[in-house]
């Protein structure tokens, strides 16, 4: 019979919600304890510790948060993602902001930033996006970063059960997903193709600086800003900002929609999407 796990403390349950707020800028009230306790049940059983309460010990007393830090973030970080979420953005990428970018004439490489890419469904979506678009018209490459190196290692990866894929219109998933042998797997494989486009690197939008380059041309960053507080959000856009190139975008999720609203050197197009002025510098 398994031993009932208990319960983390007060104090270290306001010890782990003030650490991933100040390194991860993601919120933790105690409104989500039980959910935080549930996913750190995972850790608590691989470390072989009896409770909650001893999983704190070792994190707080015991010496060992810098070793425990990085799978504490993968435990409590949400990564809910899909291809061709709020698909209105990737409806305005071929009509608008694509051609607008492929227009120039001056980029031989389209630089595209994912920057909360979780388990890379939305950098792929991407992916199949431009390269429908691109044929001889541009080059284009993707990056896709991400607080957790355990989704990211599964990004990596480009598999992905079949009901997370039904959400690729049949046509794409038709070039762009190799079926597994095996039916009864019931997964698909982006195409290599594809996977050679895309480059996965763990990134904490909370750091001061950001290790990317300043002139990428599109940055998607959806549905994270919401887990952080307003100046955070602030802080994070400016961030982004400074690493697009003038009259590059940013796009945030609809549940973010003022997420940019202030921030020097951006133009608001809509509720979400967003623009770098030409003269705004870096």
């Amino acid at each position: 019979m398994e031993t009932d796990p208990g319960h983390l403390s007060d104090r270290h349950f306001r010890s782990v919600a003030d650490l991933v707020q100040h390194h991860a800028g993601i919120q933790l009230p105690p409104a989500k304890r039980t959910m935080v306790e549930g996913r750190l049940r995972k850790r608590m059983r691989a470390l072989d510790l009896p409770t909650l309460e001893a999983y704190g010990h070792h994190l707080f007393e015991a010496g060992h948060l810098a070793d425990e830090f990085p799978h504490l973030v993968d435990c409590v970080t949400t990564n809910k993602t899909d291809f061709f979420r709020e698909p209105a953005h990737f409806d305005l990428l071929r009509t608008t902001i694509v051609p607008r970018l492929a227009a120039r004439g001056d980029r031989p490489l389209l630089k595209v930033w994912s920057a909360a890419a979780s388990t890379g469904a939305e950098a792929y979506t991407l992916a199949m996006v431009l390269q429908d678009m691109a044929a001889d018209r541009f080059r284009y490459a993707i990056l896709g970063t991400d607080i957790s190196s355990e989704v990211l290692d599964r990004a990596r990866t480009a598999i992905y059960p079949e009901e997370m894929l039904e959400a690729v219109p049949p046509d794409l998933r038709r070039r762009y997903v190799m079926v597994a042998r095996d039916p009864a797997r019931r997964e698909g494989r982006i195409v290599p193709e594809l996977r050679a486009r895309v480059r996965f690197q763990r990134l904490n939008l909370m750091d001061e600086s950001y290790p990317i380059d300043r002139d990428v041309d599109l940055v998607f960053c959806r549905n994270v800003l919401i887990y952080f507080d307003k100046p955070t959000q602030k802080a994070v856009v400016a961030r982004l900002a400074g690493h697009l190139r003038p009259g590059g975008y940013l796009i945030v999720g609809h549940s973010e929609s003022m997420a940019g609203v202030g921030v020097a050197g951006l133009d608001q197009m809509s509720s979400t999407v967003f623009s770098k002025l030409r003269d705004s510098g870096r």
